[in-house]
């Protein structure tokens, strides 16, 4: 009797002790899930920025194999500017992870939109960076676009792709060579290119509040993993 006492006595401690473990654990999960999701809906807080330049060239055949009409498409690719890099956005980032959408009853005025066409050549592009990235930075959607412009001006595009006349094969490798090239002080793990099957598709650049170069290990990590890429020509390059 006693010992079978014992053993059931034991047994009810290691049930016991694993409930106030789970317990535990779930408490600090919960914890850890406020903590981040106070950090995510508070705009200005964050790490640093992704600069991403997408290849427009690449976004207008992909959008025509999709068969994708929209305003955005036509905006960029059925007039008769020649894109090259452009703007897709810039986007507040923590270490690990990043927030969006922190503000979505915002509204973007339409002179602010009109103003940055040069440099994202889609209206409905430029409305949703807004939404979706800028209510994030913690500023007004003046004060975000002139750092967008800002930090695009901190970037030169490497003179080889500013009018590329035909197709042009190339390793992410190179892509990411040519930029740090281009731009003294740019870390090796401060760019990742990124692709889809068969063309690059954007060069994303890391850079903190200030508008420095920094490296960003996650970003990097996401980096195209081909061997080779197509870029396709810039229309009347």
């Amino acid at each position: 009797m006693v010992q079978l006492g014992s053993v059931a006595t034991a047994r009810m401690l290691v049930r016991l002790g694993a409930l106030v473990f789970t317990a535990l654990i779930g408490a600090s999960a919960t914890t850890g899930a406020s903590a981040q999701d106070r950090r995510q809906n508070t705009p200005g807080e964050f790490d640093f920025y992704v600069l991403s330049l997408s290849w427009s060239p690449s976004f207008c055949e992909d959008a025509a194999e999709r068969g994708n009409g929209g305003r955005s498409q036509q905006a960029q690719c059925g007039g008769s500017r020649p894109f090259s890099f452009v703007v897709h956005g810039l986007w507040p980032q923590y270490d690990h992870g990043f927030p969006e959408y922190c503000d979505r009853d915002s509204w973007l005025d339409r002179n602010v939109m009109t103003s940055m066409l040069d440099l994202m050549p889609a209206p409905g592009l430029i409305f949703n960076e807004w939404k979706k990235h800028g209510t994030c930075s913690g500023l007004g959607p003046r004060g975000y676009f002139e750092t967008i412009r800002k930090a695009r001006a901190a970037v030169k595009i490497p003179p080889e792709f500013i009018d590329l006349a035909d197709p042009k094969t190339v390793s992410p490798d190179d892509v990411e060579n040519a930029f740090i090239k281009a731009n003294p002080g740019l870390p090796a793990n401060a760019i990742a290119v990124t692709c889809n099957r068969t063309r690059l598709s954007e060069v994303r650049i890391c850079m903190g509040k200030d508008l420095h170069f920094r490296g960003c290990d996650e970003i990097d990590r996401r980096a195209c993993q081909r061997d080779q890429v197509t870029m396709p020509p810039v229309r009347g390059g």
